[in-house]
Formats: C-alpha cells, structure tokens, sequence
C-alpha cells in the first residue's frame, strides 16, 4: 500500500508542473462543454499507467527505452526515444519558464525565479530518485491539498454550478490529445522505476489513485475558470484569475505551492533526462545536468504562456500514436498468448 501511495506522488509530480498547476494547460485543451472530455481522460490515464507500469515491472526497467521497444517495434522505438528525449527536454525548460513567470508576479525580475530554480535542481541531483521520492512523498499530497481546497472554496464563494449544461458535450474529443501529450512523460518516469515494484498491487494502486486524483482535480480546475472566463486574457497563469480579490496572504502561498508543482516536474524531467544519458555519455550527473540547463536557459525568455501555447498542443498531436499503441498492447499481448 505504502509503495503504491510513494509512486501515485511520482506520477502526479510528472504530471502537475507549471502548465497543469497554473491551469494554463487545462483551459488550453478542455473549457466550456468538457466534463466528458475529462472522464474519457480519466480512464485512458488510468489505462495507460497500468500497461505501462506493468510492463516496467515485468521487465525490471532502469530506464524508459526498453518499455518503449516493448511497445513500439524497434524502427519506431528509436523515433519516439529522440521523441520522448526532446519533450523531456522541452517541458524541462517550459517548468523554468514558469519559475520565472511566478516571480514575475510579484515584481521580481524574469531571471531571479530561473536562477533560483536552477539553483534548487542543481542541490537535488546528487540525491538522485531516492531524493525525488523523498520530496515528492511530502509536497505531492501538500501540492493536491492545497489546490483543491482553494478550488473549492472558490466554487463555493461564487455558488459555481458542476452540473449545468451536461447534455452539451461537444469538446469530448480534446480528451485524446490531452491524454497524448501526458503519456510521454508517464512512459519516461514510470520507465525508470521497474526494477523497485515489488508488487502488481503497486501498479493497481498507483495507476487508479492517480488517474482518480487528476481526473477529479482537473474537472474541479476546468469548472471554475469557466466562471472566470473573461478574465484568462489578463492572466499569464489562470490560476491567478481564480485567486484575484482573495486576501494576499492566500496568493502567496498559492504561489509558493505553484512554484514546487514546477520544481517537482523539472526535477523528474532532469531525473529521467539523466537516466537516459548515462549510459552514453560518461560524465557524473552534476556535470551532465549542468550542461542540460545550459542548454535549456535560451529557451526559458519565450514566455511562458506563449510556450504552453504552441509545443503542448503540437506534441499532443505527436502522441497520439504512443497511446493508441499503449491502448490496444493488452488486446495485442492476449491475442498473441492464444495464438489467435
């Protein structure tokens, strides 16, 4: 049971980073007539993490190559392995970007919020996964928490309806790149785990409690900035459309909450970048993380909302491939076993 809580924080660090926690994300791919949309995602979530930890466990995996093998036949494998790389890479730098927009808002230059981040990654890497489960145990749970109770007190502030319009659906097909653009980090950090499942037990665990977690969270988010729809044009981060009016004290933690939600997401993306790389390049993890921020800073000065903008929705027309192949391999791995 233990173990399955430990790796529900993991998935959800993965998957709640700036993009998600600000709600930029959310209001990208769903909005107005989404409630189906968010169940569908639920369940594919929920699939996908089973197939995927599953095969991990199966295979007792240090990485996330040999899962997607597994998957994808090896010609296709190698395309979503550079794939899968630059999307690390890219959502890596998208979470630095947003350090610098969260303390932007409050007046503090640009630059400030990446150098700290930076600094922060950099302190955690020589503490490698065990480090990363250890933070995530603590602010995962904090991180959800703190969201929802501001969720719902806001819903309850301004009597928000979750059931209006339940027979306009039209947006439910905005569940399947949503679910694709969240699969390529699941396959990257689940990927890099199997060899400490110890149980399926873990798998069902982890795989329904997450999806279960986001679901909820991710419907609760998308009804209340429909409330505030009018004033997302204002707001880099929606979040902070939710929290205008509320006392100062409830913004800065709201924001301090934000900024681990990024910080636990580079901090898996650098992990899993890591995990991939030291086995090629011979260098020690502090000297190949070093050169992977460099890398990355240039990027992190597009602007944070202009990012979400333009490479979420791209990649999430990229995967879709993924997890149609993540979705049938059980019916697939079955036939096979009966020889049909």
């Amino acid at each position: 049971m233990a173990n399955g809580l430990k790796w529900i924080g993991l998935i959800i660090a993965a998957m709640v980073g700036a993009g998600y926690a600000s709600g930029r994300e959310i209001w990208e791919f769903f909005g107005h007539e989404s409630g189906l949309a968010i169940l569908i995602f639920t369940v594919l979530f929920i699939i996908s993490c089973q197939v995927i930890l599953k095969l991990s466990y199966e295979m007792k995996t240090a990485h996330y190559l040999p899962v997607l093998k597994e998957l994808l036949g090896g010609k296709m494998s190698r395309i979503y392995d550079v794939g899968i790389f630059f999307y690390l890479f890219m959502t890596f730098f998208v979470m630095i970007s947003g350090s610098g927009a969260t303390f932007s808002t409050f007046g503090v230059p640009n630059f400030v919020g990446i150098a700290f981040i930076v600094i922060f990654l950099l302190a955690i890497v020589p503490f490698g996964m065990g480090g990363i489960i250890t933070i995530n145990r603590v602010m995962s749970p904090v991180l959800i928490i703190g969201l929802a109770s501001v969720l719902l007190y806001f819903a309850w502030d301004h009597h928000v309806s979750f059931f209006s319009n339940l027979t306009k659906q039209s947006n439910w097909a905005s569940s399947i790149p949503f679910t694709s653009l969240n699969i390529l980090p699941l396959v990257a950090i689940l990927g890099a785990i199997g060899k400490e499942i110890k149980s399926k037990k873990e798998i069902y665990i982890a795989s329904i409690g997450s999806g279960l977690i986001l679901g909820g969270t991710s419907f609760l988010y998308n009804t209340n900035l429909i409330h505030v729809a009018d004033q997302l044009i204002i707001y880099e981060m929606p979040l902070f459309a939710v929290l205008h009016g509320y006392p100062m004290i409830l913004f800065v933690l709201m924001s301090v909450l934000l900024w681990f939600a990024i910080y636990t997401t580079a901090m898996t993306n650098i992990f899993s970048l890591l995990s991939r790389l030291r086995e090629t390049i011979k260098l020690k993890d502090i000297q190949l993380s070093i050169i992977i921020i460099i890398f990355a800073l240039p990027f992190t000065f597009f602007g944070f909302r202009n990012l979400i903008s333009y490479l979420y929705p791209l990649y999430g027309v990229i995967n879709l491939y993924i997890l149609a192949a993540i979705l049938i391999y059980p019916i697939l791995k079955r036939a096979d076993i009966r020889n049909i």
